[in-house]
């Protein structure tokens, strides 16, 4: 019987990408695979057809030949319907697809699993990120068994060789036409079998605890920041590497500073007369006080720089500034007096003594006349 074209196989056209054809074959694989037709020889025919299709249009030569001379083109090649010949392209299909069906993945995985990540959110001060600290956190993960150090067997005693896979940690079988492996089902990988479990990690060689580590924050951390502290996390398993541990920073509001990159922003409040005659402030800085100087005639929300007062940068050089803005503030209680001299000076001053406010009202009248 004539073999069905290979693009009509795997249900694609001529003209479709490596990554189109992979699809529509990993989407036939696992329609047609053996493992889910058992004793369906229709379906396992189906299968061959689609992986030889994709052997072949997933290579770029046999595909460029087969594109050219058709089926004709591939004969005498060590290519046939019944198997692979020479360096099989089946290998790379079956790793990449059929890893989690056929339970390769998980037999390479049964031999020292590597240990979960874990997290921890730490709450931190204005000041503290701003310019770093050095505190002690304590983890709560769990930690090799002293007892038996790790191994999981009563002290005295071994793991023995898993009889089922020979300490191989897995096994083979035959499905159609080729060869499975998956995790031993005695030992789960392991390669070896506790007959006599620890009493106190009850086989598995690690028990529940807390950890105390020192860990030093950075200057010029914000909230968000993430530090990676290496093989700090959950131990592995069966002598797999320790997982990693990321400390996620919160930074807590402060009282009169917000942060705007590595500038700190200070809103203060003065009176009219300290605005409008100009004054000497002393305004607060993450260093201290420090004296401000306020021109005369100034507005309120005017913004006054203090050069290099601001957050230091994250693992650099320098730092930001502080950003002083100044907000004149209203008297909301007057006495007679007060009234009587501020009267007195809106008399004196005019229209001269407040330009912006001229400048504005002529706007209008331009426009609404």
């Amino acid at each position: 019987m004539a073999k069905r074209d290979y693009y009509e196989t795997l249900e694609v056209n001529r003209n479709a990408s490596e990554t189109e054809i992979k699809k529509a074959y990993r989407r036939l694989a696992l329609k047609y695979h053996p493992d889910k037709n058992a004793g369906n020889k229709e379906a396992e025919e189906v299968f061959k057809e689609i992986t030889e299709a994709y052997a072949v249009l997933s290579d770029p030569q046999k595909r460029a030949t087969y594109d050219q001379f058709g089926h004709a083109g591939l004969e005498g090649g060590g290519f046939s319907s019944g198997g692979f010949g020479g360096g099989s392209p089946f290998d790379d299909i079956f790793g990449d697809i059929f890893g989690d069906i056929f339970g390769s993945a998980g037999a390479r995985r049964g031999r020292g699993r590597r240990g979960d990540d874990l997290r921890y959110n730490l709450t931190i001060s204005f000041e503290e990120a701003a310019f770093g600290v050095e505190t002690t956190i304590q983890i709560p993960r769990h930690q090799t068994c002293e007892t038996c150090q790790g191994s999981g067997a009563r002290p005295g005693t071994s793991a023995s060789t898993c009889q089922t896979c020979r300490g191989a940690g897995q096994v083979r079988y035959q499905q159609g036409f080729f060869s499975l492996t998956r995790p031993c089902p005695d030992c789960g990988g392991a390669g070896k079998v506790i007959d006599s479990p620890c009493a106190d990690c009850r086989g598995a060689g690690r028990v529940r605890g807390k950890k105390n580590l020192s860990l030093k924050i950075p200057a010029g951390v914000e909230t968000g920041s993430r530090l990676k502290l290496h093989a700090e996390g959950e131990p592995g398993l069966q002598g797999g590497a320790p997982g990693d541990l990321y400390v996620v920073i919160t930074v807590k509001d402060h009282p009169i500073f917000r942060r705007e990159g590595q500038n700190v922003i200070c809103e203060i409040p003065i009176s009219f007369p300290q605005a409008a005659l100009g004054c000497e402030l002393e305004v607060p800085t993450l260093d201290g006080k420090v004296k401000l100087k306020v021109p005369p005639g100034t507005q309120s929300g005017k913004m006054l720089q203090l050069t290099g007062k601001g957050i230091p940068v994250l693992q650099g050089y320098g730092r930001g500034d502080q950003l002083v803005v100044l907000r004149v503030e209203t008297p909301s209680r007057l006495t007679a007096r007060q009234k009587e001299l501020l009267e007195e000076f809106a008399r004196e001053s005019g229209e001269d003594g407040h330009p912006q406010g001229k400048s504005f009202f002529d706007k209008v009248k331009e426009i609404f006349g």
